[in-house]
């Protein structure tokens, strides 16, 4: 039966980068989608299709080719890319200013701590407290 589509390029590893990717795969703590590109990475270099690849590992062809192609740059291509957003509107210089200010004054800066308390606006609502 004659191939169909674009062919591939062959992906090939070297010991230390399918040590890493195998490694990767075996800790517990490394994230699920980190993971999965490491499998995807390693499939291919075995020499299997996009499409055996996805129907093994639960994916699409479309993510086996996307990740194929990122590791053109090796493993750093396997890694998320930036992403858009605003600038930022506060600079290291000011954080850094604000937080040696505090530091001089004796205060601790606790932002994920709230002192303030809001009861709900919904008109059936009902505290216990009252």
């Amino acid at each position: 039966m004659a191939r169909t589509g674009r062919p591939k390029a062959d992906l090939t590893l070297s010991d230390e980068e399918r040590a890493a990717l195998e490694g990767w795969v075996r800790r517990r703590s490394t994230p699920q989608a980190w993971v999965l590109r490491c499998r995807i990475i390693l499939a291919c270099a075995e020499g299997a299709s996009n499409k055996d690849v996805a129907a093994r590992l639960g994916s699409t062809s479309h993510a086996v080719g996307r990740w194929r192609a990122r590791f053109e740059h090796r493993i750093a291509g396997l890694g998320d890319m930036p992403r858009s957003g605003g600038p930022r509107s506060v600079t290291d210089e000011q954080v850094a200013a604000l937080v040696s200010v505090s530091d001089l004054a004796g205060v601790r800066l606790q932002p994920h701590r709230s002192e303030t308390f809001k009861l709900s606006t919904d008109p059936y609502f009902y505290p216990l407290f009252l």
